[in-house]
């Protein structure tokens, strides 16, 4: 299958390697060990071009399709998975739902900002009896003339103190009640819409991850996005190009840890020679290549479908599943060639497997993936 790469794509690369080498990998562990968010990196990413990638150059943005996100997400995750998964849900949570589903004078008044990097995205559905059964939130929009209150908390949202134009899901019907769920646009500053606490995590530890409280938040009805009753809907949509993200963020983490598995492995002596040169390690070292192989042609499918505005609910979740599952492994296999070193935090794979466990849990569990496969190949 021709999945339309072209030279445009080469030239994507190149700019998003240089961005993660000269901006990212010199901090890489500081950031790490500090839990530190480089709220500033992404105003930098805004002048590559990443934070606006889908979006049209009309609002700002690159105007590239999923193919060039793709690239951008992986090269970016090599160096610093912590680092992709913030562009990713920049891109194609909070800017993504306002550009797919806001009228023209939304897409006018937040899209640019976001796309330059000016404003950070935030994306709020996730509460704390709600994560996979996200139609079940107790968070609440009540209609009161011309403006809405919002209460409620989001938690484990990815930028839910630093992010300056957050898109959350609320409840606006009974639960249980279909399209009972409505998204609006909430800007930072607005009374009532603070930052709670911030989790401190085994992995993805630069990119931040906080709740957002709403407590009696008024905002316009002129921030609702689409219909009342429509927000669980969007969001679904959201989340098959959300997955698509957490795909090529996975795959990153697997090229790095694969990659860094390989140089060791060439120079690594043992019993005189280098350990690649047995077949315990090579055979390991072929598995991952494969792996990484199956990985990609899953993920290039579904972001070609998804470019020719395609069905592509099933493929999304099985290119998510498969190589978040596979990233783990590798990580995994990468600590174990590196042997002792693997452990040691001078050597990059233990954060690639710290990091890697996100994937198999971030927009959607693989348990969830499952669920939505088989509902589409059954249905």
């Amino acid at each position: 299958m021709d999945f339309n790469l072209g030279p445009n794509n080469k030239l994507v690369a190149e700019s998003a390697r240089d961005f993660a080498n000269q901006y990212i990998k010199p901090n890489v562990m500081d950031w790490d060990e500090s839990q530190f968010f480089p709220k500033e990196l992404f105003k930098k990413a805004g002048e590559f071009g990443f934070m606006g990638i889908l979006v049209p150059e009309s609002l700002g943005g690159s105007g590239l399709g999923y193919q060039e996100y793709v690239t951008i997400i992986e090269e970016i995750s090599k160096v610093d998975p912590s680092i992709g998964l913030s562009v990713a849900a920049h891109n194609s949570l909070c800017t993504n739902h306002i550009l797919l589903f806001g009228n023209d004078d939304q897409k006018n008044k937040w899209i640019p900002k976001l796309a330059s990097g000016q404003h950070l995205g935030a994306w709020g559905l996730t509460e704390n009896n709600s994560g996979s059964d996200a139609s079940g939130m107790s968070s609440t929009a009540v209609k009161k003339g011309d403006e809405w209150v919002l209460n409620g908390t989001k938690n484990f949202i990815t930028h839910g103190i630093s992010g300056d134009i957050a898109v959350a899901v609320f409840r606006t019907g009974e639960k249980g009640q279909k399209r009972n769920a409505t998204a609006f646009v909430i800007e930072r500053g607005t009374e009532g819409f603070k930052a709670g606490k911030k989790e401190n995590k085994l992995g993805m530890r630069s990119s931040e991850t906080a709740e957002m409280i709403f407590d009696n938040c008024i905002v316009s009805d002129k921030n609702r996005l689409g219909e009342v009753g429509e927000g669980f809907v969007q969001s679904m949509k959201i989340l098959d190009g959300g997955r698509i993200s957490i795909a090529a963020l996975s795959l990153g983490i697997s090229k790095g840890a694969f990659n860094a598995s390989l140089k060791y492995s060439k120079e690594r002596v043992q019993f005189g020679k280098p350990i690649s040169s047995f077949q315990g390690i090579s055979f390991k070292l072929a598995e991952m290549a494969t792996e990484i192989e199956a990985s990609e042609l899953l993920i290039r499918k579904a972001s070609h479908e998804k470019n020719m505005n395609r069905p592509m609910t099933k493929l999304s979740a099985m290119c998510k599943m498969y190589a978040s599952e596979v990233c783990v492994k590798i990580s995994n296999e990468a600590v174990q060639i590196h042997g002792g070193y693997g452990f040691i935090k001078d050597f990059p794979v233990e954060k690639f497997l710290r990091d890697s466990k996100l994937c198999t849990i971030g927009e959607g569990t693989t348990e969830i993936q499952k669920l939505v496969i088989s509902r589409n190949i059954l249905k």
